[in-house]
């Protein structure tokens, strides 16, 4: 069968066959030099239209890799690495089993031995590119991945991860669970490896920000509400944008993307059944690679990271911080339990006012009043003394109530039916009985 290039060839070619172009003529159309065509023309005139065929079409070609080679890959493939792509297959052949193939090679042998199918190309939204931030910490992508990321060889873990958007430059942690001290933990270590950014970019958790629903009134005055880690952020002066859709934040969906497909597989390969051993591997091995392998270098070479200065206080800032009001004894009730604030720390205002409580990450608790710090002691319950019992008293029988109309009524003496007495209670007039 001829290509669509070879049919096009073979019509320029009768063309001057029949004498309606030149061989330079249709040299210049085909862009090959006068001698090829002459030598096509001899081929047709000797073979026929099929003389323009390649004479390499069907054979193998010269720099074919070895059988021996292609069955030992398989192999391993099948053995190691069976759900691995091949451009992931191909880093560990290379890496573990000093067998060098390409990806694309390795490609296709997969696809031809049935371990690997195409993708189709799915059709659907197009979003709109958005550029790279020209410097580091302009903004920093954060996100967490929910993913059985140990295969069911040790706890349910979560990715907590933070990218920047300029280099790609990621810091990951695993937590135990993804709750609001979990996110603090992973902004601590950032903001001490790296600085302050300018802006974070997240999703519309409840994390994050205070879903409430829209109000009727456009114009009615309502009271901003901030979650722990939006005060947090505004302490440490660092904006928050709120991201409408997953796809906006892609940046940070490709890297949870990749963990979930290369991250794990390492894991596996490791062993690793632990959070511990989980997290070494991640600082080790995995980070280290994505940082040569992914990231890019910034468009601009400043650092728009800012330093922490004296006055954040990290562990002050990143802690749950609730209010309470003072009562008039200089107590404040928390948690369900009452302290007593310390006498030598009590000051003008301190009764009936505010204090800020910090209940902080390692676990203890903090208590201030403006810019004092005050010394709390928790008000142990005092034991409940019995009250005496009473002795138990006999019960109280109530009295025989006999009413007038049973006066001088005895039913055991009543008189036989018919017999008439005296009746003293009436003047002694004669009662009858029984009729």
């Amino acid at each position: 069968m001829l290509s669509g290039k070879e049919r096009d060839r073979l019509k320029v070619l009768h063309e001057v066959q029949g004498g309606h172009l030149t061989q330079g003529e249709a040299a210049g159309q085909l862009e090959i030099s006068d001698r090829e065509v002459r030598r096509l023309l001899a081929r047709i005139a000797a073979e026929g239209d099929r003389g323009v065929v390649h004479r390499l079409r069907g054979r193998a070609s010269n720099r074919r890799l070895a059988e021996s080679l292609r069955s030992r890959a398989l192999k391993l493939v099948k053995a190691k690495y069976r759900d691995f792509g091949p451009t992931l297959a191909s880093e560990y052949l290379a890496q573990d089993d000093a067998l060098e193939v390409s990806k694309e090679t390795l490609r296709g042998w997969m696809m031809a031995a049935g371990l690997r199918r195409g993708k189709r190309r799915q059709v659907g939204e197009v979003h709109v590119w958005r550029q790279r931030r020209s410097c580091r910490g302009e903004l920093v992508q954060w996100d967490t991945s929910v993913h059985d990321w140990l295969e069911g060889r040790g706890p349910r873990l979560y990715l907590v991860a933070m990218i920047d958007d300029a280099s790609s430059q990621a810091y990951p942690r695993f937590m135990e669970q993804d709750s609001t001290e979990a996110n603090l933990c992973t902004l601590w270590g950032y903001v001490e490896r790296w600085g302050r950014p300018v802006e974070f970019y997240t999703d519309k958790s409840s994390l994050f920000t205070v879903n409430r629903p829209m109000l009727e009134a456009a114009d009615e005055a309502v009271k901003e509400e901030l979650t722990q880690i939006g005060r947090a952020l505004r302490e440490l002066g660092i904006g928050w944008i709120a991201a409408h859709s997953p796809q906006a934040k892609g940046r940070i969906e490709r890297f949870f993307g990749t963990a979930q497909d290369r991250l794990v597989k390492g894991l596996r390969l490791a062993r690793a059944d632990t959070l511990s051993a989980a997290q070494t591997y991640l600082e080790e091995e995995y980070l280290p690679h994505w940082n040569q392998a992914f990231t890019v270098l910034p468009a601009g070479s400043t650092d728009a990271h800012r330093p922490l200065r004296a006055e954040y206080e990290l562990a002050a800032i990143l802690s749950l911080v609730e209010e309470r009001i003072v009562t008039s004894d200089y107590t404040i009730r928390y948690q369900g339990k009452i302290y007593q604030i310390a006498r030598g720390d009590i000051r003008p205002g301190l009764r009936g006012g505010r204090v800020r409580v910090e209940q902080r990450l390692d676990g203890s608790m903090a208590v201030k009043f403006r810019q004092y710090g005050l010394s709390v002691a928790e008000c142990l319950a005092q034991p409940k003394t019995p009250s005496p019992r009473k002795p138990a008293s006999a019960p109280r029988l109530r009295p025989k109530v006999v009413h007038n109309w049973m006066k001088d009524f005895h039913l055991r003496e009543s008189p036989p039916l018919g017999l008439i007495l005296p009746d003293a209670t009436r003047g002694g007039s004669p009662t009858f009985f029984g009729g």
